[in-house]
């Protein structure tokens, strides 16, 4: 046995008789735990009996309390999470129901994209949801963000926007299906989304984030011309029509509102209105633009607006002109480039993150009354703290105990730190601000934690969406999974306790208590959600629950059926080559989870009808021959029998 290998073996007994833990399992337990590796030498000498004993009992304790935080992400089989997480799909154009904390996927909503699995985007239903904008296959969703009163979520809706085609959604979070999509006008790439807070969400708040010609009819180009802008749209969340819109200096990124209903806040970069990446720097400031809502509806109460081109929406300009402020905005320089924009859970301020400075600015929501009736003689005498964070901070959010949490992109962190000693070290004291900075991986973007959004802040979890996954999974080609990291903020220090792959960058997320969100087991049959359809089928004396018949009007064919596993009640139909079909089916099951399926072979043609719930679709039969259609969502022991046929008839000329 070598010297080397002799002294590894005394360590580890002396380690056994003075701990229980060997060397290889102390330096095992500090990688996880307490981050102690190497701490087996200390000036070049081997660790004292007494040392080692004392640091094997931390490396214990450090993994006990480590080990504590991941018990708690653990759901047994029949539990329930205890909170739902609601997760932008980014590029796939849907929403994601996540359980908290054992971050399972339960559940995707479709919204701007297309579902073979529930027909979203193939139904006659959601087609008349999608409107115009049923041509568009793609979506870039972002911000999901859950309605409230008085501050807090009441579980009525879920906002999400389309930054790709400019369109906002909402999802019905009684049923978690998409029922209004609107087209927001005169702007190109809604990207920043919040809701008004209180005294409920009477307003979805839209950021459009780039800058275009108006009119944009290809006669001018050029950015630096006056007529070309962007805006700043407030939507009404119970219409989803577009309320007002307001002109603003500088591409839009992320917004915010505050809890009393007055004030919203914008992060605005590229004040140059460059084209090109170094041009949109130049700048050393940006800056956050404060929007008056009050100021703005009396503007458009008083008629003091214009339209442009067919949209009726009243436009307010909000930019400022020979130096002097508009009535509805002020304009509060911070440094260049700022990204998230975040109001804390107190109330007190809105967070401008620095991205490009390594700095977030702290803006005293309470100041803004003077600011607006100008008393400062500076806009950044709002400005009451500007914490040095580190490289790249992106997005911040709150614990309700009166600490932030920053991601910092660069340096692939997490920053913990105080909001009021952040402002007493910004008037000159000694503090140490920051509390803690923690290791993600990698390269993180959005954060949320429980409850954040809201008055009832928690402080329990923290959701870290990273945008690198590089070693943290198996390979998967050039293409890599993104990385969702659950973080454990219940107690003084971080703890990293869990790790989930997603696929095509979910953007943000958003977490609500369980007993927050109702939802139905059954579908009710007046739901408005199929009124059309149900409309439809009593002008053609057709009873839905029990009625299974074919109505033929010259080319066009409309087919009812009923569903209950496991059968149709029509397994044969015939129709003519070149009919316009729609097959209506009613479920008439009344047992939950006892959902059905529409697919008719070789036509692309899809749908899920789950208890009690009516779904149309059409197409158009082109075919001849003898066409399949099965159930697709098993139902049933003989769920494989659940078929049926469509006859089409060739034409005289075929």
């Amino acid at each position: 046995m070598s010297d080397k290998e002799s002294n590894e073996k005394k360590n580890d007994q002396q380690a056994d008789e003075a701990g229980g833990l060997s060397r290889r399992g102390f330096l095992g337990v500090t990688a996880l735990g307490a981050g102690l590796v190497g701490a087996s030498v200390i000036g070049g000498a081997a660790m004292t009996r007494e040392a080692w004993a004392e640091a094997a009992k931390e490396a214990r304790e450090s993994k006990s309390k480590h080990k504590d935080s991941v018990d708690k992400t653990h759901v047994a089989p029949g539990e329930l999470d205890d909170y739902y997480g609601f997760w932008s799909g980014g590029h796939q154009g849907e929403v994601r129901v996540m359980g908290i904390p054992s971050m399972r996927e339960i559940m995707r909503i479709p919204v701007f994209n297309v579902d073979s699995a529930t027909g979203w985007g193939l139904t006659n239903e959601s087609r008349r949801i999608l409107g115009d904008s049923a041509r568009y296959r793609n979506g870039d969703c972002h911000h999901p963000h859950i309605s409230m009163t008085n501050g807090k979520y009441d579980g009525k809706y879920l906002f999400i926007n389309d930054k790709a085609n400019s369109r906002v959604a909402r999802i019905r979070l009684d049923i978690m299906k998409c029922d209004k999509i609107t087209t927001v006008p005169n702007v190109q790439a809604i990207h920043g989304l919040r809701l008004q807070k209180v005294p409920n969400t009477k307003y979805v708040f839209a950021n459009a984030e780039f800058i275009i010609p108006h009119p944009n009819d290809g006669k001018v180009f050029d950015l630096q011309n006056p007529n070309s802008y962007t805006m700043y749209n407030a939507i009404d969340a119970e219409s989803m029509e577009v309320a007002w819109q307001v002109i603003v200096d500088g591409n839009l990124d992320n917004t915010d509102m505050d809890y009393t209903g007055k004030y919203c806040a914008s992060t605005c970069y590229n004040s140059e209105k460059a084209t090109d990446l170094g041009g949109s720097m130049r700048n050393e400031r940006d800056w956050v633009v404060i929007f008056n809502v009050p100021r703005i509806e009396e503007e458009v109460k008083a008629g003091r607006f214009v339209t442009l081109g067919d949209s009726k929406v009243p436009v307010v300009d909000g930019r400022k002109k020979d130096g002097k402020d508009s009535r509805v905005t002020r304009y509060i320089p911070v440094p260049k480039n700022p990204h998230g924009c975040n109001t804390s859970s107190d109330g007190k301020y809105f967070i401008a993150n620095g991205k490009l400075s390594p700095t977030c600015s702290m803006i005293a929501i309470d100041k803004l009354d003077d600011l607006f009736d100008d008393k400062l003689n500076d806009p950044r005498d709002v400005v009451v703290g500007e914490p040095e964070l580190g490289l790249g901070p992106l997005h911040t959010t709150f614990d309700g105990r009166g600490n932030a949490y920053t991601t910092l992109f660069i340096d692939s962190q997490v920053v913990k730190w105080n909001m009021e000693e952040a402002r007493r070290a910004y008037q000159g004291e000694k503090v140490n601000y920051i509390k803690q900075k923690l290791d993600v991986h990698f390269q993180p973007g959005h954060n949320h934690a429980s409850l954040t959004e809201t008055s009832e802040a928690d402080g329990q979890w923290l959701v870290v969406l990273s945008k690198f996954s590089k070693d943290r999974y198996l390979q998967t080609g050039p293409l890599h999974p993104e990385n969702d990291q659950l973080i454990d903020i219940s107690g003084d220090e971080m703890k990293l306790v869990h790790d989930g792959p997603a696929f095509a960058e979910p953007h943000d997320c958003i977490l609500c208590r369980r007993d927050q969100i109702q939802t139905k087991k059954l579908w009710d049959r007046n739901d408005p959600y199929f009124a059309e359809t149900v409309e439809r089928a009593k002008k053609d004396g057709i009873t839905l629950e029990t009625d299974n018949k074919v109505i033929r009007d010259g080319n066009k064919v409309r087919v009812y059926m009923t569903s209950s596993a496991p059968a149709y009640g029509i397994n044969e139909f015939t129709v003519k080559q070149g009919d316009e079909v729609t097959v209506t089916i009613t479920n008439i099951d009344q047992i939950e989870d006892v959902s059905h399926g529409f697919v008719l072979v070789n036509h692309g043609v899809s749908m899920e009808i789950s208890p009690q719930q009516t779904s149309s679709i059409t197409f158009v039969a082109d075919k001849p021959g003898m066409w399949w259609y099965y159930c697709s969502w098993f139902c049933h022991a003989l769920h494989m029998e659940m078929n049926g046929r469509m006859l089409v008839e060739p034409t005289a000329t075929a």
